[in-house]
């Protein structure tokens, strides 16, 4: 479902600020995969999505998603292929329309826009259908402004509108960082629950070592723009967070300088 080969991408080349985010990296995630990344500060999580999702273009390579070469397209021409959880609630809705109203953004991602009727009542039925599942109630405020919900009732709508066409790719930037432990447990447990039933193939990076290891069939470690690790199913299963803590240091040679995952 996901084929990166390759792929490099340096900021601000041939400048005192250089930096060089992704270093020939190669990653494939068969239908289906849940793969849960981690690493350090600037180990280039973030800056994988974003060439993924095409925030950023690519220095060399390619990136194909279910055997389409997606690599020099702009991000939304990318936009029915995959659908995003960011770490910040806000970005991911529009806070002066109502929550029916985002819904409908969502569904029409990737499709022509015309003149017809905003939003059919066959279509506020199956929103408010699904609303119901988050268990949120939700539902019975659909023509609320999104802004006037909290972080973790935006987030959840946000993860809703991600995976509302079925994405052919989910990615999900630490989407629970910045919500309390209580919450992110919420917005996690939805988050496996949508994986689960409608079979997405994801991507999720987290800094929290306990739950990338809980969470998926499939981990990888990634440090100083390289994967220098990759562990799945029964393999996965085994391992403690200590034993990342080991693999981090046997692949890098150095110690995991992020207390943000280890104290969590």
């Amino acid at each position: 479902m996901l084929w990166i080969k390759n792929v490099s991408k340096t900021f601000n080349p041939g400048t005192v600020n250089e930096k060089r985010a992704l270093r020939n990296i190669s990653l494939h995630l068969n239908p289906g995969d849940f793969v849960t990344v981690i690493g350090g500060n600037g180990a280039g999580k973030s800056t994988m999505l974003n060439m993924i999702a095409g925030v950023y273009p690519i220095d060399s390579g390619t990136i194909e998603i279910d055997g389409v070469n997606i690599s020099r397209d702009p991000e939304y021409r990318r936009a029915k292929y995959i659908g995003r959880v960011f770490q910040d609630p806000m970005m991911g809705t529009a806070a002066n329309m109502e929550i029916e109203e985002n819904l409908a953004m969502a569904f029409r991602r990737g499709k022509r826009r015309g003149l017809s009727w905003g939003i059919t009542g066959e279509e506020r039925t199956f929103y408010r259908s699904e609303l119901t599942k988050l268990g949120l109630g939700l539902d019975t405020r659909m023509s609320a402004k999104v802004g006037l919900l909290s972080g973790g009732q935006r987030q959840a709508l946000t993860l809703l509108m991600a995976t509302l066409k079925r994405p052919k790719l989910l990615l999900l930037d630490e989407h629970t960082a910045a919500l309390d432990p209580k919450t992110a447990a919420k917005v996690l447990d939805l988050t496996k629950k949508i994986v689960s039933e409608q079979n997405l193939t994801t991507l999720m990076i987290t800094h929290n070592m306990r739950d990338a290891l809980a969470i998926g069939n499939r981990l990888i470690m990634m440090n100083e723009g390289q994967i220098i690790f990759d562990a799945a199913d029964e393999e996965k299963r085994k391992l403690t967070v200590q034993d990342l803590l080991q693999k981090f240091e046997e692949a890098s040679g150095g110690t995991f300088a992020n207390d943000r995952m280890i104290l969590t």
